[in-house]
């Protein structure tokens, strides 16, 4: 069983021995119930990582100390997945789900099939949910690389990510090619278009398109939009020899 993960201030990842404190520390004292012995590791989410073992716990505390400390490289490529919005809470499981798989970067995006919109007051709770799902996912798949949740974008914003991307791929149920026989980069960013419940427009697929992204097939089956993203990652993750 490999030592549970925590996030820490960077400050204090350079320290010999400091006190885990906060809603890290009161859930690492109260909810994991860790005592003095035990190992757990912290990170800032960048890929700096402290080996620890606590010291001492207190009621909503920890006093830990640093036995080892090394950075993990970020992965290549970088796999990025811009999200059409969902309807209800399947966008939290969408972003749930793809953290654990690996995704690097998550990006919502106003589709203009999506039923939920995101305005407003509304806009600021939704998007602090998913990168609190996000954040909460990746420290219990023990990443230390923690994915970043962009602000939300529109098409155009789409658009000019995949004219950076050293790939740029969408999902599409018509496609022609499969997503497994696509010719992948080893490095720069793979940009991933998961369309909304009602798919990707044919406005947006000719703007996708002269992007220079390729259509590609998933799979025989229509995934729903909340678990397309990360049936497609495995693919790619899988492909790239990150997994």
């Amino acid at each position: 069983m490999t030592a549970p993960v925590f996030l820490a201030d960077p400050a204090d990842l350079v320290r010999t021995e400091f006190m885990l404190g906060g809603p890290e520390g009161r859930h690492a004292a109260a909810v994991r119930r860790l005592r003095a012995g035990e190992r757990l590791d912290l990170t800032d989410g960048a890929g700096t990582v402290a080996e620890c073992v606590v010291r001492d716990a207190g009621k909503d505390s920890l006093r830990v100390e640093v036995l080892r400390r090394y950075d993990v490289p970020a992965p290549r490529p970088r796999l990025v997945v811009v999200q059409g919005l969902p309807k209800g809470d399947r966008g939290e499981l969408a972003v749930e789900m793809m953290t654990e798989a690996g995704v690097d970067v998550i990006v919502p995006w106003a589709a203009t099939r999506s039923v939920t919109q995101w305005k407003g007051e509304r806009a600021v709770k939704s998007l602090n949910r998913w990168r609190s799902t996000a954040r909460e996912a990746g420290k219990q798949a023990r990443r230390f690389h923690l994915p970043e949740v962009t602000e939300p974008v529109t098409t155009a914003g789409v658009a000019a990510l995949l004219l950076e991307a050293a790939l740029g791929i969408v999902l599409h149920e018509e496609a022609a090619s499969p997503l497994s026989t696509l010719e992948l980069p080893g490095a720069g960013d793979i940009v991933v278009v998961v369309g909304p419940e009602g798919g990707v427009a044919e406005e947006e697929l000719a703007a996708f398109r002269a992007a220079g992204a390729v259509p590609a097939l998933l799979g025989p089956t229509v995934l729903r939009t909340s678990t397309a993203g990360v049936a497609a990652a495995a693919v790619l993750l899988a492909r790239t020899g990150r997994w």
